[in-house]
């Protein structure tokens, strides 16, 4: 059997259903009660609390482990759950890292995620850690105003790194955790180029048939509207990434083509998947 974390979010449900396609018996783990992908056993657990898994952990192999962002917060102790898998016979574990452990390794939630990794790794498990960049996914913020006036409002609208589609993710994360090639595999994981804001609300408009008008907003401004969600340390963090990209930041990775044979999805294709969102 294999545990998926985060079984109902952009990552866990595809990966979910892939497992569960491949003919692997799956428990989807998630904070609360939700639907699940046919054939899969769902759990409802709390990863603040590592031995609410325990009932989902019970006869596990492996484990794809996928942390919220509160799990990195003063008091957390996300390297528990790596102990209470490890207590439950679980063999191996996929982790979902990020790269900017290594990109902008200074960062809190990097250290806690860095020292994560070293902690599986030093655990005698079978391991696998999966480090991708920007989301696709992270286009559903714009949803909303495209709905409502055909409008994307972003910064730096000419400034682009290599997003990847979250479904390639989760295909990457099927592999490692059914073939033992990739075991102690560190991968990192892009789409197939640079996309900007600008290019990412032109895909969007052809998805939709309808045209969609850009808006550049200052930093001021992006700011002001991401704090309305997230602390400002990791709004400011987030929008030196995106105004300032790296060469480590802009780099196209071919790990995705390396563990699952073809290229990563443009993002033209999974705005195309996802239309539904913003009509």
């Amino acid at each position: 059997m294999i545990v998926v974390t985060g079984a109902t979010g952009n990552i866990g449900r595809p990966l979910t259903q892939e497992l569960v396609e491949a003919g692997q018996q799956v428990t989807a783990v998630s904070r609360h009660t939700a639907a699940v992908p046919d054939g899969a056993r769902h759990v409802v657990a709390d990863l603040a609390e590592p031995a609410s898994l325990r009932p989902a952990l019970a006869g596990a192999k492996a484990l794809f482990l996928l942390l919220s962002g509160d799990l990195h917060s003063a008091g957390a102790s996300p390297a528990d759950i790596i102990d209470e898998a490890a207590a439950s016979g679980v063999r191996r574990i996929v982790l979902l890292s990020t790269l900017g452990v290594v990109t902008r390794p200074l960062g809190p939630t990097r250290i806690a995620m860095r020292s994560l990794e070293d902690t599986l790794r030093e655990s005698g498990l079978e391991w696998t850690v999966l480090r991708p960049g920007g989301f696709a996914s992270n286009a559903l913020w714009w949803a909303e105003s495209v709905r409502a006036q055909r409008v994307v409002a972003a910064p730096f609208g000419d400034v682009g790194v290599p997003i990847i589609d979250p479904a390639d993710i989760a295909a990457v994360a099927a592999a490692c955790l059914l073939d033992d090639r990739h075991t102690h595999g560190v991968y990192e994981l892009t789409g197939p180029k640079v996309i900007t804001p600008r290019q990412q609300a032109e895909a969007i408009a052809a998805a939709l048939g309808s045209p969609v008008r850009f808006h550049e907003l200052t930093r001021g401004e992006a700011k002001a509207a991401m704090t309305r969600s997230m602390p400002a340390e990791l709004a400011d963090d987030t929008l030196e990434i995106l105004g300032s990209p790296s060469p480590a930041e802009l780099r196209v990775s071919p790990d995705v083509q390396r563990v699952v044979g073809r290229a990563p999805r443009p993002f033209a294709e999974w705005a195309t998947r996802n239309v539904a969102a913003f009509r």
